[in-house]
């Protein structure tokens, strides 16, 4: 009986692999997630750097659906600066949510090592038994 049970324990105990798993898989979601925004980032500071080359007097004009409407150029640069804010703000909400992730990632790890130690452990006994 003793053996039974020590078995459904570590069959229990197998859960962690499931959960660390689905971490990793969290991991590599927010990876795409942040390559996208970088991506984005990188693209709205050209369009800011080439703003900041135009005159004061130049036309802008934004793509709205099929149409290009004609903007103020100061309004275009606060509309791009708002988005880089806003997306570096989302990539440093990002980094911190992969951190926190990659500490549970590492914890589940050492949970499972611990489990296969235990395992081992249990094996040689039985074995010497």
């Amino acid at each position: 009986m003793r053996a039974s049970k020590t078995f459904f324990s570590m069959f229990k105990d197998l859960i962690p692999h499931h959960h660390l798993q689905q971490t990793e898989k969290d991991i590599s979601k927010n990876h795409q997630v942040r390559k996208k925004y970088t991506i984005q980032l990188g693209e709205n500071e050209l369009v800011l750097k080439e703003l900041d080359l135009l005159n004061e007097d130049a036309n802008v004009y934004k793509l709205i659906g099929p149409v290009l409407v004609k903007q103020d150029l100061a309004e275009a640069n606060a509309n791009v600066r708002k988005r880089i804010e806003y997306i570096s703000a989302e990539l440093k909400r990002l980094d911190s949510t992969l951190q926190d992730m990659e500490e549970k990632q590492n914890s589940k790890k050492e949970a499972i090592y611990k489990l296969q130690q235990r395992i081992q452990s249990l094996q040689a006994g039985k074995g010497k038994a």
